[in-house]
């Protein structure tokens, strides 16, 4: 009876509260198959982090924090120290600069061998006596939650088919007869010294038969495949995080050299701007100049031609004065003569 109740043993789901097996629920939170697919764990597209949906046809893979560091202060840039896209102010994320003002500078990972872990001077806070980052820290406890997982799931089959056995056993004792039965010796042959010496008797090896061994080989075989499974999936996860690494370092490099061509392409439109306002200028001021060379060219036109005009008034003006003066000279001449002929020929008036 106390192996019917533990199997029919139902544990409540932390979530819709609705009853199921232990093995069926999630480790973590305890999660039944339904709230695991409506309410799945995704990782944060930007910083990384697990967080589980809170709502049904939410496929938003952004956690809330940095939805609203999106809001506040737009798209992220790739962090200088772990290469996750989540430094939403400066160059690096918020988790690296809390890390370099409590520990200081970061030294090389020992998984991803990148630049990215902090040595906090503690033992314990290594994991497994390395030096890890935080995201080689998160796959490896995922990876070891799966292999506990794994383990616990393996343990509670190995429990259920003893249990199974144990129930069968019990059955089968319960229908058999309660006389025992034995063998009968007389018709058995005789024993020698080569049956201890090659095997068990025939009876040891009924009873041996009849009793279930529950550390069948077979089953420690399948215990080997399954670690050196566990230890190839871990082997690949940590590939996949080195790719995973690789491959934000190169779009950190893209984002780089897009950030340098604008910049480039910023600073060329602004000299070619500059230089076409200068020019612009220069050919303005040419043509101030132009005309105003025109305007004193006018001017000066205009005053050489007042200057001949008054020039040639003055010299006519001095030519006509001199034939006056020529013509009086004449007058006085004849005046003169006419007295002197007067004169001569008696004519003159008497002294008185």
């Amino acid at each position: 009876m106390s192996s019917n109740n533990t199997s029919q043993t139902l544990y409540a789901c932390s979530r819709c509260f609705s009853r199921h097996p232990f093995e069926e629920l999630s480790s973590g939170q305890q999660l039944c198959k339904e709230c695991r697919g409506t309410f799945p764990v995704v990782k944060c597209t930007y910083c990384r982090s697990e967080f589980q949906q809170t709502m049904k046809g939410n496929t938003s893979t952004i956690c809330k924090k940095c939805e609203q560091n999106v809001k506040a202060y737009g798209k992220p840039s790739a962090c200088e120290y772990c290469n996750t896209i989540a430094a939403f102010i400066g160059s690096k994320c918020q988790r690296c600069t809390n890390s370099e003002k409590r520990y200081g500078r970061p030294v090389t990972c020992e998984q991803c061998k990148q630049k990215c872990a902090f040595d906090r001077h503690d033992e314990d806070k290594k994991v497994d006596g390395k030096l890890l980052c935080w995201l080689c820290t998160l796959s490896y406890k995922r990876a070891l939650a799966r292999t506990k997982q794994t383990e616990s799931e393996r343990k509670a089959h190995m429990k259920m088919v003893q249990q199974r056995a144990a129930k069968h056993k019990e059955q089968k004792l319960k229908g058999h007869n309660k006389r025992p039965h034995r063998v009968d010796v007389t018709k058995l042959p005789p024993l020698s010294d080569t049956t201890d010496n090659n095997g068990p008797t025939p009876i040891k090896a009924a009873r041996m038969a009849g009793v279930h061994d529950p550390h069948d080989p077979n089953i420690s075989d399948h215990v080997v495949a399954v670690t050196s499974l566990k230890e190839k999936i871990a082997n690949l996860q940590k590939q996949i995080s080195q790719k995973d690494g690789q491959l934000l370092a190169k779009e950190k490099q893209i984002t780089e050299l897009k950030a340098h061509n604008f910049t480039a392409e910023t600073e060329l439109r602004n000299r070619m701007k500059t230089s076409e306002k200068e020019y612009e200028n220069k050919i303005s001021n040419m043509q101030s100049k132009i005309t105003n060379l025109l305007k004193e060219v006018a001017t000066l036109s205009k005053s050489t031609k007042r200057e001949r005009l008054s020039l040639n008034k003055s010299d006519r003006a001095d030519r006509g004065d001199k034939n006056d003066r020529g013509d009086r000279g004449g007058d006085k001449s004849d005046v003169k003569s006419e007295t002197g002929t007067n004169s001569e020929s008696g004519t003159d008036s008497p002294v008185p």
